[in-house]
């Protein structure tokens, strides 16, 4: 199929478009900065430049296409409300898809969007989920969690260095999921009739609180954590300070997801009929366990690789 892919440059969307790639698919990769994407262009993909706040350039876009896979949110640097970038932007898209004539359309959402509606990001979901139901689209929706690459930032990073590691309010268990098998679901539902016109959780095998997250990185470096936990009230009152001033409104839509991450009520879901339908296999999912051994593994092998070649003095300006 003739695939175009929103969002191509992300964490998601990069891993979307190397497997569909690998699928044997035609790529297309939609990109605000074609200069920045040029490891796409490398790995076989057509690049296009276009923006889902400018209607012309989508229609462009989309010329020629069978499927659509969108896995673009904002990024966390973009000063405007993520209700331009996001909603908006979601808006044209479906509008140029369904112009275009392109019936198959695969959405990236987010797992209980319908129950945070007073989280930004969660109201625009459930919003475009809600879009993708009442149009005539062949869509499928993936709800996702989080991923296991946030994980390294937050948790096994900070533990290697010494660092402290912030978490927030009551442990929330989330079921991360790394971003290659949340591709391999995505292109999979491109010839998967099953799952048209449907909704399907994609969560990864086990749900981890933040408790459970940093002992798993303690045993795998052999560092202790220092953890420090942030009263909800304060993550509030950052909202409310930051959503006072204008330019900082993505901030505070940001910090409004604490609400989720922070709230206590599981992010996991029964992944059964998921699997059934999409015909991919529990045993060939990543685990978190696996994950943070096999970074902590790389990334200490090249660490002692790296204090080989220096001398005893450059040695002790090494923060590990």
């Amino acid at each position: 199929m003739r695939i175009l892919v929103v969002g191509g440059t992300g964490t998601l969307g990069r891993q979307i478009a190397r497997t569909a790639l690998d699928a044997g698919h035609d790529v297309r990769c939609m990109v605000r900065m074609p200069r920045k994407a040029s490891f796409l262009q490398e790995w076989g993909c057509e690049l296009t430049r276009g923006d889902l706040l400018e209607p012309d350039s989508l229609d462009y876009a989309l010329e020629g296409m069978d499927a659509v896979i969108d896995a673009a949110t904002s990024r966390p640097t973009d000063p405007r409300s993520i209700y331009v970038t996001d909603w908006d932007g979601k808006l044209n898209l479906l509008r140029a898809t369904e112009r275009a004539g392109v019936k198959r359309f695969v959405f990236l959402s987010l797992l209980n969007a319908h129950r945070h509606r007073n989280v930004p990001l969660m109201d625009i979901k459930a919003c475009s989920e809600i879009l993708l139901e009442s149009s005539d689209l062949d869509y499928t929706i993936l709800q996702g969690a989080a991923f296991m690459q946030g994980v390294i930032s937050q948790f096994a990073i900070p533990v290697l260095e010494g660092q402290t590691v912030w978490v927030s309010g009551t442990p929330t268990a989330i079921a991360y999921m790394n971003t290659q098998d949340m591709a391999r679901f995505a292109v999979a539902a491109l010839h998967r009739p099953e799952t048209i016109r449907g909704s399907f959780p994609v969560v990864g095998p086990k749900a981890w609180n933040t408790g459970e997250l940093v002992q798993l990185c303690e045993r795998c470096s052999g560092k202790t954590a220092r953890v420090f936990r942030v009263p909800p009230f304060l993550i509030q009152l950052m909202q409310g300070v930051a959503s006072f001033f204008e330019p900082a409104v993505n901030v505070a839509e940001r910090l409004a997801f604490a609400d989720v991450t922070g709230g206590g009520q599981s992010l996991d879901a029964d992944m059964e009929s998921s699997y059934a339908a999409f015909d991919l296999e529990p045993d060939d999912c990543t685990t978190m366990e696996s994950y943070i051994r096999e970074y902590y593994d790389t990334i200490l092998r090249r660490l002692r690789e790296m204090e080989a070649d220096l001398d005893k003095d450059a040695k002790k300006k090494l923060p590990f």
